[in-house]
């Protein structure tokens, strides 16, 4: 998997350079303290993926992640986790706070090499779907499957995202989960429910049923559900 890193930082180039040597399937093409370089370097030199810092002098990683679009993978390496929102509203592959471990960095490259079919055939990239959602918990942020979302329940201000064998709590309304949400992908039920499409096992007339898990469906989501499912 070729790709390249961007960070106006060179001692953190030469991290990034020290964990690209130990993964074996991750080829690191060149490093750039420069955006103008490494999207000059880009216009010749297709890549698989981009390590890319967000805050640096004359413009900003965001911006260079809407002109790269869906030419690389990308993962955001910063210092400044306010930035992490922003970034994985662009469906990056991964986050990366600085210092930067050689176990995330290694899942960073796992998780891009895995989507990597998919981006090549133009399903994935930025302003795709994202296959994961980034939610804080406490001081962190954690990543949450959407392919091993069950359900999400809400509790006032706090959700909680259950997934077959993990749950995790975070402060966010259910507004805000499903404006990230893909719409075809997970519908609301009941005022303080929404589900996965795609686990529902059984529907029932006040209810589903999602991995042997009953949920109440109210009149007021019913016809809706309908509607996606039929």
């Amino acid at each position: 998997m070729r790709c390249i890193a961007l960070d106006d930082e060179p001692i953190a180039l030469e991290v990034l350079k020290a964990h690209a040597q130990k993964v074996p399937f991750l080829q690191l093409q060149e490093t750039f303290v420069s955006a103008s370089d490494a999207l000059a370097y880009l216009q010749q030199h297709p890549v698989d993926l981009v390590f890319l810092d967000i805050k640096m002098p004359d413009i900003t990683g965001i911006e260079v992640a809407k002109l790269i679009g869906n030419k690389a993978s990308l993962v955001f390496t910063t210092a400044f986790a306010e930035f992490a929102l922003q970034g994985f509203e662009l469906a990056v592959v991964d986050y990366l706070l600085k210092p930067v471990t050689f176990p995330r960095f290694l899942q960073a490259c796992t998780r891009a090499q895995e989507l990597l079919p998919h981006r090549q055939a133009g399903n994935a990239g930025p302003g795709a779907t994202p296959e994961f959602l980034f939610v804080k918990v406490g001081y962190d942020w954690e990543r949450v499957s959407l392919s091993e979302l069950l359900y999400i329940e809400t509790d006032d201000n706090y959700l909680t995202f259950h997934e077959p064998h993990r749950r995790t709590l975070t402060r966010m309304t259910l507004a805000e989960a499903l404006e990230k949400l893909p719409a075809q992908r997970f519908v609301r039920v009941h005022r303080s429910y929404v589900v996965a499409i795609d686990k529902i096992e059984k529907i029932e007339r006040h209810q589903v049923t999602l991995a042997g898990k009953p949920l109440p469906v109210s009149p007021t989501y019913r016809d809706h559900l309908l509607q996606q499912l039929l």
